[in-house]
């Protein structure tokens, strides 16, 4: 009979499956890894090389982290739940303006600098920030995790379609000497934005039937499999959608022959750091926004796994987001979060063990370190992730749809406000992403994430209909604990 003391969190998993499970989590979260890098590398007009240093060194990162966060160091650091970091999405717009003023290695220098100076600031600030958990009852935490699931969807949806419906066309010769021209004058630019054309591969038939190949073959085994290998069903059907791929022609292997099989992660690769105090400034408000979205994430998984969260788990895995960011700036990478599209694979396998997300901590760090195999991974084609990513994703809104269900709305009507204005407000940068075109260029960071907005109305709506005692709620709270110990805790 097994050890009924050890909470699922903690339970120890044979290797054989934890690698499995672990690598399992790592192919969720790749594509958004790697992203944050090849984007900013290629806005800070980096040589191909450089960028491929970046990819590597933000993997290294990514499972350095992970390590931190899930497995704990000290009393300090890591908030013990099964967690997987990566590059924060919230810090783009931000770098990338940085990038586009000033670009090459001066630039990166500079993005470097204010990201370890926030870092540094964030690391001070997270007890202030972990206070904040007495205003997240229920209704207030469910509305959140939903519009998180709701904001995953689109990047679930926009895999399954094989990338983004229009690409950046690039201009010829002769317009890039005018906008320079220009510029060197002061005058008008001769054109707008960047101009875009439509990707011919967008929502391709074959490439839409694999997509459902392997979300059917996800359901399958999730019906018909036992035990580990329903656990491992997104990894199964991935695999199997990556093998129909490579068989349909449309899985190629060239960056991996061209990739080196070994390279080390060396700090400050691009030289040392510059700190501008307007860039920290950017970069610790990206830090807050962080704070509030990687909130959301823990109280996700604190329903998911049956362990309560504390302010000192709170506190400690805030804190790791900031020394992350720290461990990111000096390696030549960027500012670390809790990756949301893990959270789903919690949901879905209703694997609960920490330890699950420290192989996949390993896997990243050996995955930075052999570029070959980071080529390999990173072969495989968007589509078939998005058949995994439209179940997964939509397993976290599924989280807070649960817990909105254990709301009180029968005594309380004001609770249906809450929600119903908070998610809209969340919606706002999904159905109008250009909404801040005519509003200060600072303020980006915080309207152009649906799950901040959502999180600031919630919880001003909730302080204004139901005050912000401690206790507030606490028969909801507890109405929701019954649910989940009727439901197994997952």
């Amino acid at each position: 009979m097994s050890d009924t003391t050890v909470h699922p969190v903690d339970e120890k998993i044979p290797t054989p499956r934890l690698a499995a499970l672990g690598f399992q989590h790592v192919l969720v979260m790749y594509a958004g890894a790697i992203a944050v890098p090849l984007i900013v590398g290629r806005a800070l007009k980096l040589s191909p090389e450089q960028v491929a240093l970046l990819i590597s060194a933000d993997l290294f990162c990514c499972g350095i982290v992970t390590l931190i966060q899930s497995l704990g160091v000290t009393q300090w650091f890591g908030i013990r739940l099964p967690v997987m970091m990566g590059v924060t999405f919230a810090a783009v717009g931000p770098m990338v303006a940085m990038a586009e003023a000033v670009p090459g290695l001066d630039g990166a220098r500079a993005i470097f600098g204010a990201i370890i100076a926030a870092g540094v600031i964030g690391i001070f600030i997270a007890p202030l920030a972990s206070r904040m958990l007495r205003f997240f009852p229920p209704v207030v935490t469910g509305t959140i995790i939903a519009v998180i699931g709701v904001s995953l969807m689109r990047v679930g949806i926009g895999w399954a379609m094989g990338g983004p419906a229009f690409m950046a066309k690039i201009p010829d010769p002769a317009h890039l000497q005018a906008v320079a021209n220009a510029k060197a004058a002061g005058t008008a630019l001769p054109f707008g934005p960047t101009p875009m054309v439509a990707n011919p591969n967008y929502a391709a038939l074959d490439n839409l039937a694999i997509a459902l190949f392997v979300l059917a073959a996800i359901m399958l085994i999730a019906k018909y499999g036992r035990g580990f290998i329903a656990n491992i069903s997104v990894l199964l059907g991935i695999v199997i959608g990556g093998i129909v791929a490579a068989a349909l022609g449309k899985m190629t292997f060239g960056k991996v022959a061209s990739a080196h099989w070994f390279d080390l992660v060396l700090p400050f690769s691009f030289g040392m750091p510059t700190f501008d105090p307007v860039l920290i400034a950017t970069m610790v408000l990206v830090m807050i926004v962080t704070f509030i979205e990687s909130t959301g994430m823990f109280l996700a998984l604190s329903d998911l796994t049956g362990r309560k969260l504390t302010q000192q788990s709170l506190t400690a895995g805030l804190r790791t987001d900031g020394l992350g960011t720290l461990i990111g700036g000096i390696f030549n990478t960027f500012p670390y979060t809790s990756f949301s599209q893990n959270v789903g694979l919690v949901g879905v396998t209703g694997v609960r063990s920490r330890f699950v997300c420290v192989a996949g901590g390993i896997i990243l760090i050996v995955l930075g370190l052999i570029p070959k195999m980071a080529a390999l991974v990173e072969s495989l084609p968007q589509f078939v992730l998005g058949g995994a990513g439209l179940v997964m994703f939509g397993m976290v809104a599924a989280t807070g749809i649960r817990i909105l269900a254990g709301v009180d709305y029968k005594t309380n009507k004001n609770n249906l406000y809450i929600v119903a204005v908070s998610i809209s407000a969340g919606m706002i940068p999904l159905v109008a992403p250009a909404w801040t075109q005519h509003m200060a260029h600072s303020l980006h960071p915080l309207l152009e994430s649906g799950i901040l907005l959502t999180t600031i109305s919630a919880v001003l709506l909730n302080m204004f209909f139901n005050g912000a005692s401690l206790n507030q709620d606490s028969s909801e709270a507890q109405a929701r604990h019954a649910a989940m110990q009727a439901e197994g805790g997952h």
